[in-house]
């Protein structure tokens, strides 16, 4: 059985509320989520709806980036080999897709991409990829969503003759490489205003630097958003500021003109009505995501790159075969780990999971770390053996910075990186025990009793009554959602079980059909909440969801999601 969640609504300043209600003239509601995220009147309410691509940052503000742009136009001038370099993840690949595109249109010298792969070279700037560029006469490169950590590749690409543009969006070490130019807004001494786009996003104002100096019209530039929304969406950073306008946007010309690969990734995913952010995370994301995880991620470029039909579509049909693929390793990975688990009374105990098997697919060991997550809610790392190392990624949970915790043991670890809920690493297998135990200390010590038990956040609580089409339609124009604006969720109190119409689906998801005794009924299901039909069918309960639209045989109608269920309380 899952983890009991704890509730907690929002607290939200009601003097801003009522400012809104006064303004905008919607209900309450609307203005309690619009002031949950941070709109306090009239204007910010325009700006939060109607985003512009003209509030977008000045590039040039970012630090480096006019050295950047003078270093790429040298190199343009002398007809330099200039290579393209970037993770091999989404917002990796789909970085270096925009970049090396861009300069395509301008640049018909000798110019080319490399992705690094993930099993035989790892994370980040490898010393094969600098000998390939060395020994191929590359003597520029652009590295994307990687590069900052890179002091020891970026000094030894620098002693071949090889300078280096780091574009990367990851949080810096005291001790910066030595690259020609750095763009990252997390520099301490970068004063450009937004500090949390996507590398892709990174690789995105780039363009728009080289674009200005090249007085260039901004459609040259703007043709790629689809790749930066995608990129937005993967890498799960905040949906607010310069993100949320180049999100709106890309979400807005995939659905208008879509780059012919994300419309046949979106044909082959069975998607038939208009992408949202959640089907780039759900649906185009983890086909990109699994040419890295189960072969090699350049496939991803060049499906991205690719301007044939016919190419695409073999290139597609390849990218989903992976992901097939990449969901069999996952399922048996995660039945595994969690055997393991069940089965082990002192590994239940413990307040941190890290797991070890040689065997286990390296491509998988982040996803399977999340799931276990859902089982055994606590800070985890999946680990397995890549070139004779253990290596693996962590996933952590609401509040607790599982990249700190891993910086703790960094005298156990050959590599690490990351961000506050996400990070990976690398260790000789013999240090595998000790990091085992270093790391269940140091969470042991750091974590607190509320960050040990799940917790669903409410935007307000409503009525029945509320969930009409009229609503939803408001909260629709409220996307893109993602973390800093995610889809609001509300709680409504004391519900029926409508006539006995409420039941179990396939033994394990909900559906429901409740009631308030003002009359109001509402339809929706409750997907792995099976458990919660005897709290239904005993009334009165409380309910948490999210409002969504349901279509079925052409008939569309407003139904609920349930996210969670208990026992009636007036608390």
């Amino acid at each position: 059985m899952k983890p009991a969640k704890r509730w907690t609504v929002r607290p939200v300043d009601e003097l801003v509320v009522n400012r809104l209600g006064e303004d905008l003239k919607v209900n309450p509601a609307i203005c309690r989520v619009l002031a949950l995220r941070g709109v306090k009147d009239y204007d910010s309410a325009k700006l939060f709806f109607r985003p512009e691509l003209s509030q977008l940052h000045d590039p040039f503000i970012m630090k480096g980036m006019k050295k950047a742009v003078d270093r790429i136009n040298e190199g343009i001038e002398w007809h330099e080999r200039i290579m393209v370099y970037g993770d091999y993840d989404v917002d990796g690949t789909t970085a270096v897709s925009l970049v090396y595109s861009f300069l395509k249109q301008k640049y018909k010298g000798e110019l080319s991409y490399y992705i690094p792969h993930r099993y035989r070279e790892g994370y980040g700037i490898s010393k094969q990829g600098i000998d390939y560029a060395h020994g191929n006469g590359y003597t520029l490169l652009i590295t994307l969503d990687c590069g900052i950590k890179s002091v020891e590749m970026i000094t030894y690409a620098q002693s071949l003759g090889i300078d280096v543009i780091v574009c990367d969006h990851h949080l810096p070490d005291a001790h910066l490489p030595p690259a020609f130019a750095i763009l990252n807004p997390k520099q301490s001494d970068c004063k450009y205003p937004y500090k949390e786009l996507s590398g892709c996003g990174i690789g995105f104002k780039l363009a728009q630097a080289l674009a200005m100096h090249w007085k260039q019209p901004a459609e040259s530039v703007y043709q790629y958003l689809d790749l930066v929304a995608t990129s937005i969406a993967a890498d799960i950073v905040p949906m607010d500021g310069e993100n949320r306008i180049l999100a709106y946007y890309g979400i807005k010309r995939i659905n208008e003109s879509p780059c012919l690969a994300i419309s046949t990734l979106k044909e082959l995913g069975g998607v038939t009505k208009a992408l949202t952010i959640s089907d780039l995370v759900f649906v185009i994301g983890p086909r990109v995501n699994a040419a890295g995880r189960m072969d090699d991620a350049r496939k991803a470029v060049e499906f991205f790159i690719e301007t044939d039909p016919e190419k695409i579509q073999s290139l597609a049909a390849a990218l989903h075969s992976d992901n097939d693929d990449r969901k069999e390793v996952d399922k048996s990975t995660t039945e595994e780990a969690l055997a393991i688990l069940d089965r082990d009374i002192k590994l239940q105990r413990r307040k941190s999971t890290v797991l070890y098997r040689s065997h286990w697919h390296k491509g998988v060991v982040g996803i399977v770390a999340s799931r276990l997550i859902d089982h055994y809610y606590r800070p985890t790392i999946m680990l397995t053996n890549a070139n004779g190392k253990a290596t693996g990624s962590a996933r952590s949970v609401s509040g607790f910075n599982i990249y700190e915790a891993i910086h703790e043991c960094r005298d156990l670890l050959e590599n690490y990186g990351g961000h506050f809920y996400a990070a990976g690493m690398t260790m000789a297998e013999g240090r595998v025990d000790e990091f085992i135990e270093r790391f269940e200390q140091i969470v042991s010590s750091t974590i607190t009793d509320e960050q040990q038990v799940p917790e669903i956040v409410i935007d307000a609580e409503i009525p029945l009554t509320l969930v009409k089409p009229a609503f939803y339609n408001l909260l629709k124009q409220l996307e893109p959602f993602g973390p800093a604006n995610m889809k609001p969720i509300f709680v409504t109190r004391n519900l029926y079980d409508y006539q006995g119409s409420s039941n179990i689906v396939k033994e394990l998801h909900l559906r429901i059909v409740a009631h308030q005794k003002n009359g109001a009924i509402i339809e929706g299901i409750g997907f792995g909440l099976g458990d919660k039909y005897e709290i239904v069918r005993n009334g009165p309960f409380d309910m948490v969801y999210n409002i969504e639209e349901n279509e079925h045989n052409g008939n569309i109608k407003v139904q609920v999601k349930v996210v969670d269920i208990r026992p009636a309380s007036n608390l």
